[in-house]
């Protein structure tokens, strides 16, 4: 065939499409009875409509390349060694190791390991750049670090203002990615994604400030991906843009990686595998939306000490969904979705509306010591938690068909 199967039809304007809509209706209201409002305050409309992007450039969003991974707390270095190359062996392709004190030997932790095909992360809780730079020495780790973020989280820089930023100084100076924004914080603290968004920014524009342009290596965002399934999708490409935006004005590289994990905030106790659906949902979020690397949570993880079942159905949920939903075979499914694109353009505006005004108000760490983040997310949280509790946001199996 010579010809396109679709010459041979009429193109349809949004404008037709809409007329038809309102004769179905029968005199209701199109605004009242189709369109709804997220939290984010986005308008979201039945349709979407090529007409629509006259004009506009769409979303770039990398090649298809994710990792599947895993997480492991090292409380006993040796345990911890071999349980990651157990997860090796049975499908994990790059592992998070937390280390809570400069006491866990390196050597005995990624025994047997080899960092070039199966790349390490090592989450620090803690702050030294001595022990830092033996772990920089190593090719194929890579070592988060986010100082705010622990200021976030703990309501304490690790040891003082001055002094934490002096060690970053020291540890980003390293050849390997050392920086790091945890903006998963956010989300599981019941933050909107327009607030995560432009929380993000704002606290990777303090590190920006500070370092004034001696950023050399690609910065990581570790995200949490909630159940809002195409808005989760469209908040990891509009990341992408709001860091590219902001490293363009400081001369720095405008790649990110992109850590995304589960949310913790929907899980449920009681009727706990229902959480193995929200969270395969959420990977999938992560996986359209462009995320690098996958660590999936455990069915039991806000429960249950970590157990070999609970992990290996975290792994195998992204095995199946990689190797035999083929997540890993299309390139950018979400791509030429106009849903997704208009809701990936409306939260990067949205979310830089919010963070030039983080930034004309002192800054994200000024806020952030005066209550006015923590305050913000807590208006966010309890109104989250009073639409839940009414029914206008449904968890099924929770709040619906329990």
């Amino acid at each position: 065939m010579s010809k396109k199967l679709f010459t041979d039809f009429d193109s349809v304007s949004a404008k037709a499409w809409k007329q038809k809509i309102q004769v179905d209706l029968k005199g209701a209201d199109y605004n009242e009875t189709l369109i709804w409002n997220s939290p984010e305050g986005i308008n979201v409309k039945p349709f979407y409509h090529k007409d629509d992007f006259e004009g506009k450039q769409y979303t770039e969003v990398p090649s298809n390349t994710w990792s599947i991974c895993q997480s492991i707390f090292v409380f006993d270095v040796e345990k911890s060694n071999s349980k990651a190359v157990n997860a090796i062996k049975r499908g994990a392709e790059s592992i998070i190791f937390i280390i809570p004190n400069n006491e866990v030997s390196i050597s005995t932790l990624i025994k047997n390991i080899d960092a070039t095909s199966t790349p390490l992360y090592v989450e620090l809780q803690f702050l030294d750049a001595d022990y830092t730079k033996q772990l920089s020495a190593i090719s194929g780790v890579t070592i988060l670090t986010d100082i705010i973020g622990n200021l976030a989280r703990s309501g304490n820089w690790f040891n003082t203002l001055q002094s934490d930023h002096e060690q970053l100084d020291c540890i980003v100076s390293a050849k390997n990615k050392t920086l790091s924004v945890d903006l998963s914080l956010y989300q599981n603290a019941g933050a909107t994604i327009v607030q995560q968004l432009a929380y993000a920014l704002a606290h990777a524009n303090e590190y920006l400030n500070h370092l004034n342009q001696n950023l050399t290596s690609e910065i990581t965002f570790k995200v949490s991906v909630g159940t809002n399934y195409f808005f989760e999708i469209a908040k990891l490409r509009a990341l992408r843009i709001l860091w590219k935006t902001l490293a363009a004005e400081y001369g720095v590289t405008d790649t990110c990686h992109i850590i995304a994990m589960p949310t913790k905030r929907n899980k449920t106790l009681y009727d706990y595998n229902t959480n193995m659906l929200r969270t395969t949902t959420e990977c999938m979020s992560a996986i359209l939306g462009g995320a690098n690397t996958i660590c999936n949570l455990a069915y039991d993880a806000i429960y249950h000490k970590d157990n070999e079942f609970g992990e290996r159905i975290s792994r195998n949920q992204l095995l199946v969904l990689k190797h035999e939903s083929y997540f890993n075979a299309v390139e950018n499914a979400s791509d030429g979705a106009y849903y997704i694109e208009s809701l990936t353009q409306q939260l990067s505006e949205k979310a830089l509306v919010l963070f030039k005004d983080i930034e004309n108000n002192g800054g994200f760490a000024k806020q952030l010591k005066e209550g006015l983040i923590q305050k913000k997310i807590k208006e966010s949280a309890t109104k989250e938690q009073e639409a839940f509790n009414s029914g206008s946001i449904t968890l099924l199996g929770t709040n619906k068909h329990p």
